[in-house]
């Protein structure tokens, strides 16, 4: 494919991510803006290639599980989720609440692996695969706060700043804002935000270093209910955060996925 079809069969592949139950042609066609006869060749070359099915004759196209099981084989290869697992097994353990690993991947920050701790009342309990708002996010400041800030102020303008609207009342509304909370997050080592990611939503994260350069490959993030972690609560799981981050630093040495990333940067 041409550079110009990739971008569009992306956009395509992106509009059915976010639709579980699959979209009708021309909805494709709205969604990615392209004419209706080019969306459904497209659509035609990607039930051809097996990333998407159709149901029935000139029904709903849905996406079908072929990028998932090519993501969960590299995953397996690269040895990320399976050296990471008893780490945030024990972490998830001890706090009682949601732990995940996030992995740098280019200029995105995705969640590819984690471990349920909360058993009762309000469970916290996104999809792996979903990529870090970093703007308001504990996970994507424990990234930005090590990084230069010039770099950081490009990697957030890629992906816009969090609408507070949208997230949560105290997401950073101005890079001024932002890199005053990421100089914080870097003196002490570790993110905190409470009421940014998302209303009544707290967390904690650390950075996962390559084991030879000292750049951030990843985060560890502790999260969940604000009245079950306020901020002293989150002070407190610090230590043993970092702990978990060490560990996992240390365990991926052994990775030759993670230490390619830290060797781009």
């Amino acid at each position: 494919m041409a550079a110009g079809v990739l971008d569009k069969a992306m956009a395509v592949l992106q509009l059915l991510v976010d639709a579980p139950d699959g979209l009708l042609l021309g909805s494709i066609a709205e969604g990615a803006d392209l004419p209706k006869s080019g969306a459904h060749r497209l659509c035609a070359d990607l039930v051809r290639l097996g990333l998407v099915r159709q149901e029935g004759d000139g029904g709903r196209y849905v996406l079908s599980m072929t990028l998932v099981s090519m993501a969960f084989q590299h995953l397996a290869r690269v040895g990320v989720v399976d050296a990471a697992q008893p780490v945030l097994d024990t972490l998830a353990s001890s706090t009682g609440e949601l732990v995940r690993l996030g992995i740098v991947d280019g200029d995105r920050q995705v969640w590819v692996a984690k471990a349920q701790g909360a058993r009762s009342g309000l469970i916290y309990d996104p999809q792996m695969g979903d990529v870090a708002k970093l703007s308001c996010m504990a996970s994507g400041h424990a990234w930005l706060a090590f990084v230069e800030p010039d770099e950081a102020v490009r990697l957030v303008a890629t992906q816009g700043l969090a609408d507070p609207d949208e997230y949560g009342p105290n997401a950073p509304r101005s890079f001024e804002a932002l890199l005053a909370q990421l100089r914080t997050t870097a003196e002490r080592g570790y993110a905190l935000v409470v009421d940014s990611s998302a209303p009544g939503m707290s967390a904690v994260a650390a950075p996962v270093l390559h084991p030879v350069r000292r750049t951030v490959v990843g985060t560890v993030s502790v999260g969940g209910p604000s009245v079950r972690l306020p901020e002293d609560r989150l002070h407190g799981i610090a230590p043993e955060l970092l702990e978990a981050a060490r560990l996992l630093s240390d365990l991926y040495a052994g990775s030759t996925y993670l230490r390619s990333i830290g060797a781009s940067r």
